[in-house]
C-alpha cells in the first residue's frame, strides 16, 4: 500500500508523462526543420516542470523545493523537500530516442525516504519508499544476481561537450570493460539506476551528475537490495555527484576498478 505523498509522487509524475509524451510525438516532425527541436523541447521540459510543482506544492505546501529548472526554495517545514527533474534524458528526447524519464523524490532529513521515476514512453513506472521495497508496475524489484565482472553489464554516462570529467572517464572504460561484458550509455541516470534496481544493468557509475538526477534511483537501487557508495569512500553520492551502483556481491570489485583514478 503506497503512502499518501507516494501517492502524491505518483499523480504528479503521470499528469507530466502525459503531457511529455504528447510532446515527444511532435519531436520527430520538428528533426527535419532548420531550428530544429531545441526550443520546443526546452519549451516542454518547462512545462513538465511546472506541472509536477503545481501538483506536489498543491498537495504538501509546508515542503521545499528542488527543481532542475526552477531551483531552490525552502520550505515552512525544513525537513522536507521534494527533489525533481522533470525530463531526465533530454538529449534522448531531442533527437526523437524513446529513453527519459520523470524523475520525482521526497527528502526527509537529508534522507531519501520516497521515489518515484516514470518512463512514460514505456508506461513504466518505478516507485520505492524507504523500508518497503522497489517496484516497477506493481512487480517487485530485486538487483541482478550476478557475481563476476565478466558477466555483466554496466552503465554509465559519457562526458560530451565538455560537460564532465572526459579523461577519468577513457581510463574508467579502459580498465573495465576487458573485464566485464559490455557497458551502456544510454543517456539517463535516473533510468540507470531504475535498471540497477531491476537487475536490467549490474551496475552504474558516474562523476558529474546533480541531485535531481539520481536521488529516486538512488533510493530504488537500495531499496531493491543494492549499494550506492561515493566513488571516493565516505561521500554521500547524493551531495557528490560521484556514486557507484551495484549489487552487493559486485559492488567491491567493480568500486575498486572506478576508485582507482579517483
Amino acid at each position: 500500500m503506497a503512502s499518501a505523498n507516494l501517492n502524491v509522487m505518483i499523480k504528479a509524475a503521470r499528469k507530466a508523462g502525459r503531457g511529455l509524451v504528447k510532446d515527444f510525438r511532435e519531436v520527430e516532425n520538428l528533426q527535419v526543420s532548420v531550428k530544429g527541436a531545441g526550443d520546443f523541447v526546452t519549451r516542454a521540459d518547462r512545462e513538465a516542470e511546472r506541472l509536477i510543482k503545481e501538483e506536489l506544492m498543491n498537495a504538501r505546501p509546508s515542503y521545499g523545493w528542488l527543481g532542475e529548472e526552477t531551483g531552490a526554495e525552502p520550505g515552512e517545514d525544513p525537513t522536507r523537500r521534494w527533489i525533481v527533474d522533470p525530463l531526465d534524458g533530454t538529449t534522448n528526447f531531442l533527437h526523437g530516442l524513446p529513453h527519459w524519464a520523470v524523475s520525482i523524490a521526497l527528502e526527509h532529513k537529508k534522507e531519501i525516504v520516497a521515489a518515484v521515476i516514470f518512463d512514460a514512453a514505456k508506461d513504466e513506472m518505478f516507485i520505492a519508499e524507504k523500508g518497503t521495497g522497489a517496484y516497477m508496475n506493481d512487480a517487485r524489484l530485486r538487483v541482478s544476481g550476478r557475481t563476476r565482472l565478466a558477466d555483466s553489464v554496466f552503465a554509465t554516462g559519457i562526458p560530451h561537450a565538455g560537460t564532465g570529467p572526459l579523461p577519468a572517464m577513457i581510463q574508467d572504460l579502459a580498465q573495465l570493460m576487458p573485464v566485464c561484458a559490455g557497458v551502456r550509455g544510454f543517456g539517463s541516470a535516473a533510468l540507470n539506476l531504475a535498471y540497477v534496481a531491476g537487475g536490467r544493468f549490474d551496475g552504474y557509475w558516474e562523476r558529474g551528475t546533480k541531485s535531481w538526477d539520481v536521488a529516486a534511483g538512488i533510493l530504488l537501487v537500495r531499496e531493491a537490495g543494492g549499494f550506492v557508495h561515493g566513488i571516493r569512500e565516505g561521500d554521500d553520492p547524493l551531495e557528490s555527484g560521484r556514486l557507484v551502483a551495484a549489487n552487493p556481491t559486485l559492488l567491491e570489485p567493480f568500486a575498486k576498478i572506478i576508485r582507482a583514478r579517483d
